[in-house]
């Protein structure tokens, strides 16, 4: 199986767009879609940015014989989730921020209450 053959196997089972792969790389849609094709070798750094905007390895990209396993884990979502992030404009990362922030704050507050109500 050829590299862009496994960039695009490993793309579709992680239910990821190109366009999502595209923004987390911050590679152009058509350098993409001629690497998935197989019309163009992808430089080192540009596999090493697809592979992190996949959250996958790089060696993943380039295992021919196994199945893509475990590659929609919870943890690797939060990464690809975190590099769109990156994309947005500053008052929506604001308001992201603040969102997490409050979520942060009320963890705090329940395990706070939690360790006091048991001494």
């Amino acid at each position: 199986m050829s590299l862009g053959e496994q960039i695009k196997k490993v793309r579709l089972a992680k239910g990821l767009s190109q366009k999502e792969v595209v923004m987390g790389a911050n590679i152009e849609k058509a350098q993409f879609s001629r690497i998935e094709n197989n019309k163009t070798d992808p430089s080192f750094s540009t596999i090493e940015k697809i592979a992190n905007a996949m959250g996958c390895t790089m060696s993943e990209l380039f295992s021919t014989g196994e199945d893509v396993k475990d590659i929609n884990s919870f943890s690797k979502s939060i990464l690809e989730k975190v590099s769109i992030l990156e994309h947005l404009d500053e008052d929506e990362k604001k308001g992201i921020y603040s969102i997490i922030d409050g979520l942060a704050t009320k963890q705090k507050l329940r395990q706070t209450l939690s360790n006091a109500l048991s001494l």
